[in-house]
């Protein structure tokens, strides 16, 4: 690679998260400044040359106090746009958490199709290609993109990790609504295949008005076993607590929740020590918030992504598949 350079610059807010990939692929981060205005406008610039280079930039897009994803995502846009108006032959953008994947259909009357639009905006400034993972609707974000769109999966690096906390036990994995069966099943697929026999699967009865959640039913049979409740985010915890309480209304023996992107919003803390959840499992993609290291670190297990991602990069800069590369 060293004879093949690139560069790879990760945003303030990123840059933890980018330190980690750049230590997978054994480079440096590439220099770059950010300058806020005394009225919240902001300037991003390259402080090496890119000019006919190929280049990555990684900023994951979800909401912190102190900047709100809206924030992430234009100082995204606009040093992707600098980037290529300094020459650069081909601007990638790696967003381990892609902001605003949720609203990807009309569901209402006058509704937005927000997903399109952020589509929209990533084509507008030049990226060649994005780089993601575990969007809500893969399906919706590929026909919003008409640029290169690549997805990386969490789900094999969730399995590794809970495999030998629940080697022995009857296990079932559960989806908390409808929406979320097809990810639940290729997760139960790929469990079973780790632990070498068969697992059994439950679906959670779900619907949602405005911020009230209601559905008691569960399909399927979590009687002494031990639920894994599987989705693709955690944002207050109330979904995955519903379905937690209702799980163990039917006899579940134990609940545990794995999750990709743990955003982890508003009383979050009442969620995660809930008795209901035993334990929590997440990957690296969204930062944790500092509240909860150290309190909760008995319950809520963080598993990095970093190397994936440097390795999905790697690919696509040499014209690697990352099809195999999730096939492995």
């Amino acid at each position: 690679m060293a004879d093949d350079p690139f560069h790879l610059f990760a945003l303030n807010d990123s840059q933890v998260f980018g330190a980690q990939v750049c230590h997978w692929l054994g480079i440096q981060r590439s220099a770059h400044e950010e300058r806020r205005f005394e009225d919240g406008e902001c300037k991003l610039r390259s402080l090496v040359s890119v000019r006919d280079q190929d280049v990555f930039v990684l900023h994951s897009l979800y909401g912190e106090p102190h900047q709100s994803c809206h924030d992430k995502l234009c100082r995204l846009l606009f040093f992707i746009g600098a980037l290529k108006d300094a020459g650069a032959a081909r601007v990638n953008a790696v967003v381990p958490y892609l902001a605003y994947a949720r609203k990807d259909s009309k569901t209402k009357p006058r509704d937005p199709v927000t997903t399109r639009y952020i589509a929209s905006l990533f084509e507008a400034v030049g990226t060649d290609a994005l780089l993601t993972m575990d969007v809500h609707n893969l399906a919706a974000c590929q026909n919003a993109f008409r640029i290169r769109f690549e997805h990386l999966q969490a789900r094999h690096l969730l399995v590794a990790y809970l495999k030998p906390l629940i080697t022995g036990r009857a296990v079932v994995v559960v989806s908390p609504d409808v929406g979320g069966v097809k990810r639940a099943e290729q997760f139960r697929q790929d469990l079973s295949l780790a632990l070498g026999e068969p697992i059994d699967s439950a679906l959670i009865e779900k619907y949602r008005s405005g911020d009230v959640l209601s559905g008691e039913k569960l399909a399927g049979d979590v009687q002494g076993k031990l639920a894994l409740i599987v989705d693709d985010l955690i944002s207050t915890g109330r979904t995955l607590l519903h379905a937690a309480r209702i799980c163990r209304a039917h006899g579940a023996a134990g609940v545990m929740a794995a999750a990709t992107h743990g955003l982890f919003c508003g009383d979050i803390k009442a969620f995660l020590f809930d008795a209901a959840l035993e334990r929590i499992v997440v990957t690296d993609t969204v930062a944790v918030p500092p509240m909860l290291t150290g309190a909760a670190q008995d319950k809520l297990a963080v598993v990095s992504s970093s190397r994936l991602f440097a390795e999905a990069i790697k690919r696509l800069h040499t014209g690697g598949s990352i099809v195999a590369l999730m096939a492995n």
